[in-house]
């Protein structure tokens, strides 16, 4: 069983790490239950409690980072509620587009809803300009905290 574990926790550690500048892969939260199986493949005893319980916490603020990056950068260069609108609506739509549908869906939503809303490109481009921005900080900022979480695992474990 304590095999099984570790590979479970290597696969979910490494499709993490991969899903952290993907945006179909759930990346710090799989960092995270493979922290938690390598932890529970030594029974607890190296990596415990408090150790799961701060690298827990730091992969909900990590997925609260991911949901407001974009529209902080929106919001920062200018982009109105419409824009901010359009790129939920732009992301839902990039679905459908794998992986380029999801870093250009947002950006061209907010352009387009902001320039419904207001028929100046130069302002609705940078309020897709900012969701690239919030983006492109966001996928950093996850890449710190699952790293970090990463770190607060290896020293626990005494590596």
């Amino acid at each position: 069983m304590t095999i099984l574990l570790w590979v479970l926790a290597v696969v979910l550690v490494a499709v993490g790490v991969a899903g952290l500048a993907l945006p179909v892969i759930p990346g710090v939260p799989l960092v995270f239950l493979g922290i938690v199986a390598a932890a529970w493949a030594e029974g607890f005893a190296k990596i415990g409690g408090w150790t799961l319980a701060l690298c827990g916490a730091l992969a909900a603020v990590a997925l609260v980072v991911d949901a407001v990056a974009g529209v902080l950068g929106a919001r920062t260069l200018g982009a109105t509620p419409w824009g901010v609108f359009g790129a939920v609506v732009g992301t839902v739509i990039g679905l459908f587009f794998g992986i380029p549908g999801l870093i250009v869906g947002p950006a061209a939503g907010a352009i387009a809803f902001e320039y419904w809303k207001d028929p100046n490109f130069q302002k609705a481009s940078k309020a897709g300009a900012g969701v690239v921005v919030g983006f492109v900080l966001g996928v950093v900022a996850k890449c710190a905290i699952a790293f970090t979480m990463l770190g607060i695992a290896a020293i626990a474990y005494g590596m």
